[in-house]
């Protein structure tokens, strides 16, 4: 592939305070400082990779979990407030209703950052700081689950492989989405709906392997247990179905589920 160089965003929609825009920058420059690996993503990110800027209400950076940590006590010791939002997956470096969240994990799909995520990141500046971006590949996988009631992130991902298609790995994606073929699918038929001018960009291999899963699942019998995957994508959103419909988890104890012998 092509050396991916990020652009600046030109700052058009994402207008954060003064007292944001310090926040921010304040903290991208610790974290550059403490030399702990991290990847700036979410709406920055987008913006470098496709130029399309937006409002937003934080930054995002993603690391490995232990990273994370030595992060919230880097920042710890230099006087900041963090907080563990969520053990699986989310972390802080807050000041007052401001934040950065530091992401290590996607808590519905088992998407954990590991160093995979760092070969090939691409550079940028931001907020004065100079920063690595969530690569591709790794960005449509972290986005790619995103369908809740209240967030969807679809258009994010038809606008980065509309922008960055000949950047992507998609062996690699699809073996990130391996047990999830059919979100991977999803995600390339609404691309080919959006673009129909733009189907080349989605590699033929790549279509006629999903397609040929696809065959081969219409000859298997459907599961014999009632399970519901859409907890996956929302968990809010489809709690109905396990609570009161008798769907089972997709994912838990299997043991509990199903037994053991």
């Amino acid at each position: 592939m092509d050396q991916l160089v990020a652009s600046k965003p030109n700052g058009s929609l994402i207008q954060p305070t003064a007292a944001a825009e310090a926040f921010y920058c304040e903290v991208l420059q610790h974290m550059a400082d403490s030399e702990i690996p991290f990847l700036v993503s979410g709406t920055y990110a987008l913006a470098s990779y496709t130029g399309i800027d937006r409002p937003t209400k934080d930054v995002d950076v993603f690391a490995k979990a232990g990273d994370a940590l030595r992060l919230l006590a880097y920042f710890r010791d230099h006087g900041f407030d963090t907080v563990v939002v969520d053990e699986r997956w989310l972390a802080r470096v807050t000041r007052g209703e401001l934040f950065v969240d530091i992401i290590y994990n996607m808590p519905t799909s088992s998407t954990h950052v590991t160093d995979e995520w760092f070969e090939n990141a691409p550079t940028a500046e931001l907020f004065g700081a100079k920063v690595h971006l969530v690569p591709p590949t790794e960005f449509i996988w972290s986005k790619i689950f995103v369908q809740d009631h209240h967030r969807y992130d679809g258009a994010d991902v038809a606008h980065m492989i509309l922008k960055c298609h000949r950047h992507i790995d998609w062996r690699r994606l699809l073996s990130r989405m391996e047990l999830y073929w059919e979100v991977l699918l999803i995600a390339v038929m609404n691309f080919r709906f959006v673009y129909p001018s733009e189907r080349d960009a989605i590699p033929d291999w790549l279509l006629d392997e999903l397609l040929e899963r696809l065959r081969n699942q219409a000859a298997v019998e459907p599961p014999g247990k009632k399970v519901c995957r859409g907890r996956i994508f929302s968990p809010r959103d489809y709690a109905i179905d396990v609570d009161e419909w008798g769907f089972s988890e997709a994912v838990g104890n299997l043991e509990e589920q199903y037994g053991t012998e």
